[in-house]
């Protein structure tokens, strides 16, 4: 029996839009939005903020210096916020009900500005239980020690779990870590996925 439901935040219940980012930053720096993805991928700063190795005022320090932008940390928060498009894939009521009958964890590979961002423009992440979150826990999808975070923060076996990522790798992932999981395609295929495992809401 499914006692907790996992969801991924970005692609699953949320599109998340690494394009629009890039061209937001290429407006407010002198480089193209081709160059801010080589130069920004290839510092690896990106993931050190999201596995929690530098704080949000570090990383735009640091992400100032490599774009040689010139902004205003609140300008800056607008522009990296880009990323989060406006519109939910997963209805809140879903979760809204789902959060009545089993226990709900966020799983996710973020930082802190864009979760703060997240909490701020989508109300239904208020219905989770629980949060875990790489910038938290020092460890990103698929890495085994997030998913044995998200296991404790269940509070039931993994065999009890199931989980929703939009990436295949993670959700193999999951299932190494005996977790049940199915990657995310769409609104009607999650349906199909949770009425499959007896998970009524």
């Amino acid at each position: 029996m499914i006692k907790a439901v996992l969801f991924d935040l970005g692609n699953v219940l949320v599109p998340v839009d690494f394009r629009r980012c890039r061209e937001a930053l290429a407006e407010v720096c002198p480089h193209s939005p081709q160059d801010v993805q080589r130069i920004m991928g290839t510092s690896g700063l990106p993931r050190r903020y999201e596995q929690g190795e530098v704080t949000s005022e570090e990383f735009f320090e640091t992400t100032c210096r490599l774009l040689d932008m010139q902004v205003t940390y609140e300008k800056f928060c607008a522009v990296w916020g880009e990323i989060l498009s406006p519109d939910p894939l997963v209805p809140e009521s879903l979760l809204e009900s789902l959060a009545v009958s089993r226990r709900l964890v966020l799983l996710s590979n973020t930082n802190a500005m864009h979760f703060g961002q997240a909490e701020a423009r989508y109300p239904m992440l208020r219905h989770f239980h629980e949060f875990v979150l790489s910038f938290r826990v020092g460890a990103m999808k698929p890495d085994p020690r997030i998913y044995q975070h998200a296991i404790a923060a269940a509070g039931c076996p993994p065999s009890e779990c199931f989980f929703v990522d939009d990436l295949a790798d993670n959700v193999d992932a999951a299932r190494r870590a005996g977790i049940d999981a199915a990657v995310f395609t769409s609104l009607d295929q999650l349906h199909a996925d949770l009425q499959l495992r007896g998970v009524t809401y």
